[in-house]
């Protein structure tokens, strides 16, 4: 299935993408524009400017509670926001940064309360994507960039996914289709332990190795961080997930009782003929960088569920387990 340009909206009307410059001078105005990082494209606007950032939550309908990032250009960075930077924080941020890592640390009283979710921590990263880093270069300040999606919905890796979710009310800056393709991990430093809040594709024992020390589990009282809610990064086509093995018995099962379905597998699992589907790679980059982009297809092929393949839950595929357990979770 390709990819429709059409305004959602309805309207006919072409995807335009603006300049990094173009970009820089709307943000720098007060407006919001889309942008590309190596996980996904962001909603962005100047962190220091409130009235921008509620214009993101708005244009999202994102609750008021639900922090963002803030996204750097140098590491410096990290003092302007961080009222303080523990060694951890530079030791992560030297091995990781430009990454798809975040790092959570105590905020600075200046840091405006929009932007935590009204929390007392503020969540910070330095995305690898030369454009987005070409963009807050460009406009000399912090960015922030939620996923440029409806809250809760499945993020756009793609600049055309972003046109599909706002039309022409967002300019979009052009940076092809995302590497990473899921959100950041990220890192608790603002308490006395390291905690991990949100897996990603980076590998939770490699910051482990740079701590020196086992990262603690997310548990009550942690700060509340992006993509952290038990129903999150999902289709309108409701998501059942099944092993390997029996995938293809549930399709045709399904099939039988006359439901129309849809298979998200990688190859090791024999698609029933009368299914729409789509096979991700079976190695985790692949599998990573590719997913949203297969929901977003299989969501548009008008089935009654999306079968899709349930991956290890070890640490190496711990990020994308998450993204599709929270994806199969909205209660329907």
């Amino acid at each position: 299935m390709k990819h429709s340009l059409n305004n959602p909206s309805g309207a006919s009307a072409p995807l335009e993408p603006v300049s990094v410059r173009a970009a820089a001078d709307i943000l720098l105005q007060g407006g919001v524009a889309a942008f590309p990082t190596e996980t996904v494209y962001g909603l962005g606007a100047i962190a220091h400017d409130e009235k921008a950032v509620m214009r993101v939550f708005a244009i999202k309908g994102r609750p008021p509670s639900h922090p963002v990032i803030v996204h750097l250009a140098q590491v410096e960075g990290l003092e302007r926001f961080a009222a303080a930077v523990p060694d951890a924080a530079w030791r992560l941020a030297r091995r990781f940064w430009p990454g798809p890592l975040t790092l959570v640390l105590r905020r600075r009283p200046d840091v405006s309360s929009v932007i935590t979710g009204g929390q007392d921590t503020v969540a910070l990263r330095i995305p690898r994507h030369p454009i987005a880093r070409a963009l807050i270069e460009a406009c000399g300040e912090g960015l922030v960039g939620p996923s440029a999606n409806r809250f809760g919905r499945v993020s756009p890796t793609t600049p055309h996914h972003v046109f599909h979710e706002f039309g022409t009310t967002v300019p979009v800056v052009d940076g092809g289709p995302c590497e990473v393709g899921i959100e950041s991990t990220i890192i608790d430093l603002s308490g006395a332990q390291p905690r991990l809040l949100r897996p990603g594709l980076l590998d939770a024992r490699d910051i482990e190795e740079v701590l020196g020390c086992e990262l603690a589990a997310s548990a009550a009282g942690a700060p509340r961080v992006p993509g952290s809610l038990p129903a999150h990064y999902a289709p309108r086509t409701p998501v059942r997930l099944y092993p390997a093995g029996l995938l293809a018995a549930e399709a045709q099962r399904r099939l039988t009782e006359g439901e129309r379905v849809a298979v998200l597998a990688t190859g090791r699992v024999r698609v029933p003929g009368g299914c729409a589907s789509y096979r991700l790679p079976v190695e985790r980059e692949g599998f990573a960088r590719e997913l949203y982009a297969a929901l977003r297809q299989l969501d548009a092929a008008g089935c009654d569920v999306i079968l899709a393949e349930m991956t290890p839950e070890d640490a190496e595929w711990s990020g994308i387990y998450d993204r599709l357990q929270r994806a199969a979770s909205v209660a329907r």
